[in-house]
């Protein structure tokens, strides 16, 4: 009986700790179970971070694929030389061109031009048969019946003239007083090159943008005449003062034209970053070369602005801010920004911005003058559209698009000034091709490295000539030679 009592003793014992053990482990297990559910926590914690990132990321990315879209413009490897990997462009490399379904070259019913004979040649050369072709007979004798005529067009070897002015000295019989021949004003070095010269070296330069270099060459080759860079860069800088007066001319009148439209681009002068701004109207075109690009251009050319003109522009803040009896924004720039739109972003709203601006270009072409004095009630119904296009909600349109929207809210009043005056374009074309000149310049010629940005000076004045000049019907040569003699 006493040993069944100690082996219950010590099996209690045992179970005591088996116990204690037990709880040991379940303790542990406790705190390892409370371990997990704070890792677990932090888990849930740093998932529902990473989902956040992942959607900003993932709206990142949709608005840098839009703005990707937005830079390319029509423009990409299977449209251009682009590369696939290097697909990327800009809106307004978009074309605003439909295609018109003919073919290339000259259409049916084109009006076809040749080379006219003339009946007055400068010389004859008579081919007469020697001999019968048939039967060898001499046939010098025999007198000639008719002839067929054909004629060849050349130019004649050019070489330099040489002009000497000579000034007498004359003693006046009554007096003694020693008398000289005036030499003309033009004439102020014991020898110099001639006005034809001059105008010669300002035509290839400004008009046909061939370097110094070139200009050298070509005189040497064509003309005999030993002509060094220096002496191109003098003849330039003293044509340019000649055509100063007429330069000032075209500025102050081109103030008071009826429509003016105003462009810029930049360009390097001694390796810095300059601009060329662009005035122009019908018949007048004012080029300036600047350091800057801001408003401060307008100041100094034109402090008074144009208060009788519509300016014509894209939306570059300057150029809305120069006075001016109205404001005309370029429908070529918002229609190719509304295309972009329009293909990348699929808007419904650009479609049909777009749509009713080309119907305003469209119905731009067949008004009358009398259309102007009384407007017919299309006008209005497109001003109306267009109303109701800007009064939309666009708050949940794309950020390029809704400052767009904003843009045309801004200027409402000079979206559709063209329909209110005849001699108004609804684009600014005339504007951009005065200025493109300057690109043509700089990509043939290099930029511009003469002293204080001397030489982009010069050639803003002598182009101002020539395309005033162009605009005037008149010959650029002419005209050149005539200012060169001044």
């Amino acid at each position: 009986m006493a040993l069944s009592v100690n082996e219950n003793m010590v099996e209690l014992t045992k179970l005591r700790d088996e116990v204690a053990s037990l709880r040991h482990t379940v303790s542990a297990l406790g705190r390892e179970v409370i371990n997990l559910f704070q890792r677990l926590s932090g888990k849930d914690r740093e998932n529902t971070a990473l989902k956040n990132e992942n959607e900003k990321l993932r709206s990142e990315n949709q608005r840098l694929t839009d703005k990707i879209a937005l830079m390319k413009g029509g423009r990409d490897s299977r449209t251009s030389s682009t590369s696939p990997s290097n697909d990327i462009g800009r809106s307004n490399n978009c074309s605003l061109r439909q295609p018109s379904g003919k073919k290339s070259g000259g259409q049916p019913c084109h009006e076809g031009h040749h080379l006219p004979m003339t009946d007055t040649p400068d010389e004859i050369i008579d081919h007469k048969p020697p001999v019968c072709t048939c039967c060898g007979k001499n046939l010098e004798d025999v007198p000639c019946e008719n002839y067929t005529r054909r004629q060849e067009v050349d130019i004649p070897p050019i070489r330099p003239v040489y002009i000497e002015h000579r000034s007498y000295m004359k003693t006046c019989p009554s007096c003694g007083a020693k008398n000289r021949g005036v030499f003309p004003d033009r004439i102020a070095a014991p020898i110099q090159y001639g006005p034809v010269v001059e105008a010669t070296i300002g035509y290839m330069s400004a008009y046909q943008y061939i370097p110094y270099k070139r200009i050298t060459h070509f005189c040497k080759d064509c003309f005999g005449l030993p002509v060094s860079e220096g002496v191109v860069d003098r003849v330039l800088d003293k044509f340019s003062k000649k055509a100063a007066c007429i330069y000032e001319k075209i500025r102050k009148e081109i103030q008071f034209a009826p429509e003016v439209g105003a462009d810029e681009t930049g360009c390097r002068v001694n390796g810095k970053k300059h601009w060329f701004h662009v005035w122009q109207s019908r018949l007048l075109t004012f080029i300036v070369a600047f350091r800057h690009r801001s408003y401060k251009v307008v100041e100094e050319y034109f402090p008074g602005g144009f208060i009788g003109s519509v300016f014509t522009s894209d939306c570059y803040a300057s150029q809305l801010k120069t006075p001016a009896m109205e404001h005309q924004l370029c429908l070529a720039h918002l229609l190719r920004e509304l295309k972009n739109f329009e293909k990348n972003l699929r808007s419904k709203w650009s479609v049909k911005m777009k749509e009713l601006l080309c119907q305003a270009w469209d119905f731009k072409k067949s008004m009358t003058a009398y259309d102007y004095l009384f407007p017919p009630s299309q006008v209005a119904d497109i001003n109306d559209r267009l109303d109701e296009l800007l009064a939309q909600d666009h708050s949940r349109f794309h950020e390029k698009e809704q400052a767009f929207v904003n843009r045309l809210i801004k200027h409402r009043d000079s979206i559709l000034s063209f329909l209110k005056y005849e001699h108004v374009q609804p684009d600014n074309n005339a504007s951009e091709r005065a200025i493109r000149n300057v690109k043509v310049k700089t990509k043939v010629s290099g930029q511009f490295r003469n002293n204080e940005g001397k030489g982009a000076d010069r050639y803003a004045k002598i182009r101002s000539v020539i395309d005033t000049a162009i605009k005037n019907g008149q010959n650029v040569y002419a005209a050149f030679l005539s200012l060169s003699k001044n």
